[in-house]
C-alpha cells in the first residue's frame, strides 16, 4: 500500500516492496554506512552485526525479494516521492556501495549467474556479473555513447519535457543521460523477462550525479535545477513501478538522496564493462559460510523431527514405566505360561 509520507533533509525511501518485506511507517534515522546491511537484509542474506533499526522488521523465511534496486541521488535531499511504501531521514551520510552484497549474491548463486549491476554514468563506471553481462553489454557507459543514444530512436528527449534544459549543455547532457540509463536498463528488462523468472537474486545499484552537476552549474535557485529535480522525480517513480511489475512484484526498490557526502569514498577501480570472477576463498569481506535459500527448509525439517522424535521417547518412555510386565508384556505373558506347564 502506497503512503504519503516525506522527510526533510537527505533520506531513504522505499519506493516499492512486496508485503513479506516489512518496512514500518516512523521518522527513525538510518546511518549511511548502514544502508548495504539493510539492503543484505531485505534480500535474505546475514550480516556481520545485527541492525538495531526498527524502520525493518524480520521477514517471512520462505519468501524473499527476486531483486533489490538501490539508486543513490546526488545534490539533492530529497525527492517528492509521494508514491512509498516509507520514508526514513538518513543521518550520518557517508559514502557506502553494495560490493560487499554483490560479493554475497555471486558468491551464493554463481551457478544461477544472477544479474549484478552496478552503475555510475557521471564517473563513466559500469561493473557487471553473471547474466548482466549478456543482457546489459549494449548499455550506453561514456558521456560519448550516451550523447549518441540521445539522439536515435526511442529517446528520452522526445518524451521529456525539458522546459529550461538545454540538450547541448554539458551539466544538462550529463542529467538527461542518467534518465536515459534509466530508461534502457527498463527497456532492456522488458525484452529478456526471464530474468525475473529464476531462483537467484538480482541486485542494481545506481548512482546518479546530475542534480548535483546542475546545482554546481546552474544553483539550486535555478529554473534548470527545478525542472530537473521534478524530472528526475517521476523518472524515479515510474522506472521503480517498472521494475516492480517485471520482477512479479517481488522487488525492493529504495532511492537514497543525499545533498552531499561527508568524506570521499575510496574504491577499487573497475575498467568499463569490467567482468570479475569472484572466488569466494579468500574473501576481503569475512562472509560467512555459504547459504542458499534451502536453509530455511532443511532447518525447520531438523527441528520438527528432533521435536517428533524427542516426545516419541517420552511417550514410549512413560508407557514403560507404567507397563505391568504380567499383562502387557507378551515375553512375560508366554513365560508364565511355559512355567505353570512346567
Amino acid at each position: 500500500m502506497a503512503v504519503f509520507h516525506s522527510v526533510q533533509g537527505d533520506s531513504l525511501t522505499i519506493l516499492q516492496a512486496p508485503e513479506y518485506v516489512s518496512f514500518q511507517k516512523g521518522d527513525w534515522p538510518i546511518s549511511g554506512e548502514k544502508i548495504p546491511d539493510m539492503v543484505a537484509l531485505t534480500m535474505g542474506f546475514s550480516v556481520q552485526e545485527d541492525l538495531s533499526w526498527p524502520g525493518l522488521r524480520a521477514g517471512q523465511l520462505f519468501q524473499r525479494p527476486r531483486a533489490n534496486v538501490l539508486v543513490v541521488v546526488r545534490g539533492v535531499d530529497s525527492l517528492a516521492l509521494p508514491q512509498n511504501v516509507a520514508s526514513y531521514p538518513l543521518e550520518n551520510p557517508v559514502p557506502f556501495n553494495l560490493d560487499s552484497v554483490a560479493e554475497t549474491v555471486h558468491s551464493l548463486f554463481a551457478e544461477d549467474t544472477p544479474v549484478v549491476l552496478q552503475l555510475a554514468p557521471s564517473e563513466e563506471r559500469l561493473y557487471m556479473l553473471g547474466k548482466a553481462n549478456a543482457v546489459f553489454e549494449d548499455l550506453p557507459v561514456t558521456l560519448q555513447q550516451i550523447r549518441s543514444r540521445l539522439s536515435q530512436d526511442g529517446s528520452v528527449l522526445a518524451s521529456l519535457p525539458l522546459n529550461s534544459l538545454n540538450r547541448n549543455a554539458e551539466a544538462d547532457l550529463l542529467f538527461l543521460s542518467e534518465v536515459q540509463v534509466l530508461h534502457d536498463i527498463t527497456a532492456l528488462l522488458q525484452r529478456h523477462r526471464h530474468l525475473a523468472q529464476d531462483h537467484s537474486p538480482d541486485l542494481y545499484s545506481l548512482e546518479l550525479s546530475g542534480l548535483e552537476e546542475l546545482g554546481r552549474r546552474y544553483g539550486q535557485d535555478s529554473p534548470q535545477y527545478r525542472d530537473a529535480t521534478a524530472i528526475l522525480a517521476n523518472v524515479l517513480q515510474k522506472f521503480g513501478e517498472d521494475v516492480f511489475g517485471l520482477y512479479g512484484d517481488s522487488a525492493v526498490v529504495e532511492v537514497v538522496t543525499v545533498k552531499s557526502f561527508e568524506a570521499p569514498l575510496t574504491r577499487k577501480s573497475r575498467s568499463i564493462l569490467e567482468s570479475k570472477q569472484i572466488s569466494n576463498p579468500g574473501s576481503p569481506y569475512n562472509l560467512a559460510y555459504k547459504y542458499n535459500f534451502n536453509y530455511a527448509v532443511i532447518f525447520n525439517i531438523v527441528l520438527w523431527l528432533m521435536i517428533i522424535l524427542a516426545l516419541a521417547v517420552i511417550v514410549i518412555s512413560y508407557n514403560l514405566w507404567n507397563m505391568d510386565p504380567g499383562y502387557d508384556s507378551i515375553i512375560y505373558r508366554m513365560t508364565n505360561q511355559k512355567i505353570r506347564l512346567d
